[in-house]
């Protein structure tokens, strides 16, 4: 009951924020919903009625808290080449025929959402989804481009709609009609206001957003032909926006009759897979944003899409998604739950409803310049760079998904951008054989480490998006204010769309209060200089050397930042000097490969390095990488081994040791098991201080081999968190054991022995 109080208390206080939140999102919202509409040669009230049933239905059963739903920019191709396709020369028989594709669509959504296959997402490798947003962009540039210029007229497919804008900018010099002109002056105006709204840094200005400036000012235009001027408002009707009078009394009648026709059968499922991407995609983008950290259940949140995509086919809308512009927006404005969705379509209804003769006053031009900006970011110059600087093989996924999206349609689109993306994979890996027999096979072992309450995930053989969701499931069940190691060293490949997903799960993980870091891909070569580019042990024909600064992983830069706040020394190449290791019991009987990510301090004193060796012969050969600390002393103690008692006292029983036990520490005696060839000096070595310590201390692996301590947590790389523990632990030790004093009996004891 108290919580139920707490809730609505929060609520109502949260309130004004989200009324006025929701406010300033449908001043974008009227113009890009009209807009929207107009792009897709749907009527323009389409795209309000799309806004304001999502906002109302997904707002009551959606399962995100801050994300606003509408007409998206993603379905403005879809949804106009659904309308063309089954028109059959008539564009309004295409629309009520494309309400029933929506209607359809909505019920795959609602399916999907119930199954839980939200997780699908993750089979389409990133670059994919990046090669057909820009070809959604480069399509939507391309036909409003000529609407921006007053060319209602100009049809046809994407590439030819390109190479007829030089013909549209050359006609508008040649057109003696003052409407055209005014009409074209318009939208080249709206255009600049879009561009160069940013630059401009009054903040009373910015409280309106650009696309409603743009109204604004087209609204004013007509007034004032209307009122101060004596000559009638040059743009005609037809290059206005029409909006019929009774808005909520006369709903088109979608038509089912091509219900069983393949054409009509792919408009459904390229409606259904790309709102389900674009929703995914924002909703993954705004959990990032949102300030309390919380995470949308995607699933019920494609089912409301599903149900209000229903609604909205059925009262003429365009179908409803997730969009990620508004909702930024949203959140931006302090919008913190789902009533700022709701209030958004109340504000649009009371436009729509109060503002009726305004609205048909808004020239076409400017709406499709809206869009021209908004196809204009989608497929921007900076998001190709972007993209080269990941990967040339990034590059070649990103164009052919271009190209298949514009010259085919974008379900073949994305299936050429994942096919290339598989060929790729198959040619970075040399083998078929080997890429097939693992891409089935369960390679994520997780498991919790109860002393350190830490999630340890170890990734085996490759990790791309073909099997990323076995990875994601894993992950899912952290809780996210705790502790997990994602450890890819038995990984021979990692791709890009993995990195970026992991990525996404260190930002909530640190917001949450927990640790998420990444170990294993320090060796791996690279494909570029970028952070996520897809690394790989098999190496590639231009391997960029590992240890290049502009190279290193996340987790290398984090251990150059903690050299750095030492003022100490960071290597991260390879390097096969084994002597400061190779003498200490634990690596006697094991082959070291190599050190690399070494720390030194200027005198030598610590030197912490992930090691990579290997156990056993043929078959049983194994594949081991973990992190040491060695600590070189200024003088000769006894030679010992510690660690926790039962874990390794078999391996050293055949050589004769048995536990040492000192007197008066019961205790100590129980939890460790200590060893050592002259128990009478360790004895005199472990005082009452350094007994303490090891007491209230967290256990690691410790030996000396007289004139140096090596420590050791698991057999597994250390995370940047466990090294830093490590390294206090280190440096505390050596100064207890420095300050120990020993009779000259024992330092003569120990010199004759050396």
């Amino acid at each position: 009951m108290k919580d139920t109080q707490s809730n609505i208390s929060q609520f109502m206080t949260q309130l004004p924020k989200n009324i006025f939140s929701g406010f300033v999102v449908s001043l974008i919202a009227l113009p890009l919903g009209l807009g929207l509409a107009l792009a897709s040669e749907a009527p323009p009230i389409s795209g309000i009625i799309a806004a304001v049933v999502g906002g109302i239905i997904v707002s009551i059963f959606g399962g995100s808290k801050v994300t606003i739903t509408g007409p998206g920019n993603g379905l403005v191709v879809v949804l106009l080449g659904a309308i063309t396709t089954l028109a059959n020369g008539d564009l309004y028989q295409g629309y009520i025929f494309t309400l029933a594709a929506i209607i359809c669509a909505g019920v795959l959504m609602i399916i999907i959402g119930l199954l839980r296959l939200g997780t699908l997402s993750d089979f389409f490798p990133s670059s994919a989804i990046q090669g057909m947003l820009a070809a959604i962009g480069i399509g939507i540039f391309a036909k409003q481009f000529h609407v921006m210029l007053a060319n209602v007229s100009v049809k046809g497919d994407t590439i030819s709609l390109l190479t007829d804008i030089p013909k549209s900018i050359i006609g508008l010099f040649d057109n003696d009609s003052n409407a055209i002109v005014i009409a074209a002056i318009v939208g080249i105006s709206s255009l600049l206001i879009m561009f160069f709204y940013g630059k401009i840094r009054n903040k009373y200005f910015q409280l309106v957003p650009a696309p409603m400036w743009i109204v604004l000012i087209a609204i004013g235009l007509s007034y004032y032909y209307e009122l101060f001027s004596t000559e009638t408002y040059p743009i005609g009707k037809e290059l206005l926006v029409q909006i019929p009078d009774s808005v909520f009394s006369n709903f088109p009648t979608p038509d089912f009759s091509l219900l069983t026709d393949f054409k009509f059968i792919g408009v459904v499922f390229a409606i259904t897979l790309i709102s389900s991407i674009e929703s995914l995609l924002s909703i993954k983008a705004v959990d990032k944003l949102d300030p309390l950290k919380r995470r949308a259940n995607v699933n019920k949140d494609l089912t409301a899409l599903g149900i209000a995509s229903i609604v909205s086919g059925f009262v003429g809308g365009l179908n409803v998604v997730t969009v990620i512009a508004r909702s930024s927006v949203n959140v931006n404005n302090g919008g913190s739950n789902r009533s700022a969705n709701f209030f958004h379509s109340v504000f649009l209804i009371l436009f729509v409803v109060l503002f009726q003769d305004q609205l048909k006053r808004i020239p076409l031009t400017a709406l499709a310049a809206i869009l021209v900006y908004t196809g204009y970011k989608l497929a921007a110059p900076k998001n190709l760079k972007a993209v080269a600087q990941i990967g040339k093989e990034q590059l070649l996924i990103f164009f052919a998904t271009v190209i298949g999206t514009i010259t085919t349609n974008l379900i073949t689109g994305i299936l050429i951008g994942i096919l290339t993306t598989v060929v790729i994979h198959l040619i970075l890996n040399k083998s078929i054989a080997i890429f097939a027999r693992n891409l089935f096979k369960p390679n994520v072992l997780m498991f919790k480490e109860e002393e350190s309450n830490t999630y340890f995930i170890s990734v085996k053989n490759f990790s791309s998006f073909l099997n990323y969701t076995r990875l994601r499931k894993k992950l899912d069940t952290i809780p996210e204010d705790k502790d997990a190691i994602i450890d890819f060293s038995l990984c021979d490949f990692v791709d890009y769309t993995v990195q970026e997903s992991l990525l996404g799960y260190q930002q909530t993980f640190k917001r949450k209060g927990g640790s998420f870091e990444i170990t294993g891909l320090d060796s791996h070569g690279t494909s570029s200089a970028h952070p996520l580019a897809v690394r790989s042990l098999i190496p590639f024909s231009k391997k960029i050397k590992l240890g290049a600064k502009s190279n290193l992983t996340k987790r290398q830069e984090e251990l150059q930042n903690i050299a750095t706040d030492f003022s100490w020394k960071y290597n991260p190449k390879k390097n096969t000097n084994f002597s400061g290791i190779q003498d200490f019991m634990f690596f006697k009987q094991k082959k070291i490969n190599y050190l690399n990510n070494s720390i030194c301090d200027p005198k030598s004193i610590f030197s912490i390095s992930d090691v990579e060796f290997s156990e056993g012969e043929f078959i049983a050969r194994t594949l081991v990488r973990t992190t040491v600390l060695t600590i070189q002393l200024d003088k000769e103690i006894p030679k010992f081994t510690l660690d926790k008692e039962g874990l390794i006292e078999f391996v050293y029983k055949f050589a004769g040791f048995k536990d040492i036990n000192i007197q008066g520490h019961p205790d100590f005696s129980k939890r460790f098991y200590l060893l050592g060839e002259n128990p009478k000096n360790i004895k005199t070595l472990f005082t009452n201080e350094l007994v303490l310590f090891f007491e209230s201390n967290p256990y690691y692996h410790i030996e000396c081999n007289g004139r140096s301590i090596l420590l050791m947590g698991k057999e597994r790389l250390a995370s940047i968190k466990e090294i830093k523990a490590l390294l206090d632990y280190g440096i505390r030790l050596e100064k207890v054991v420095s300050g120990i004093q020993y009779d000259q009996i024992v330092l003569k004891s120990l010199k004759i022995k050396s």
